[in-house]
């Protein structure tokens, strides 16, 4: 009988551990790619986001470049919501966010 009462505690024990992230379903997903450029964005079940937009600037000069916009969310094992909305140009990758230490 104890082993029976032990068995189900473990048993109820592995049922309430966290999903784990390589089991994640996406739960949406959209993308949108031109030749001057693109857009996506996606959630999957386990709390993760992400969208971005992307453009080619001077288009056939030698100043061509990209330019992309977005950000991305998840939720941490502190159970927080963490965002990062970000530019990345000519001037490098540029993320912002509560939680990162600001310069």
């Amino acid at each position: 009988m104890k082993f029976l009462i032990v068995f189900v505690a473990l048993f109820a024990v592995a049922l309430a551990a966290p999903t784990d992230d390589a089991a994640a379903q996406i739960q949406r997903s959209e993308a949108d790619v031109r030749p001057d450029g693109y857009t996506f964005n996606y959630e999957t079940s386990n709390g993760i986001a992400a969208q971005e937009t992307g453009q080619l600037k001077n288009i056939g000069t030698e100043a061509e470049a990209n330019s992309v916009q977005g950000s991305f969310s998840w939720v941490g094992p502190d159970g927080q919501s963490y965002v990062v909305n970000y530019i990345a140009d000519e001037n490098g990758f540029q993320p912002q966010g509560s939680h990162l230490p600001q310069a």
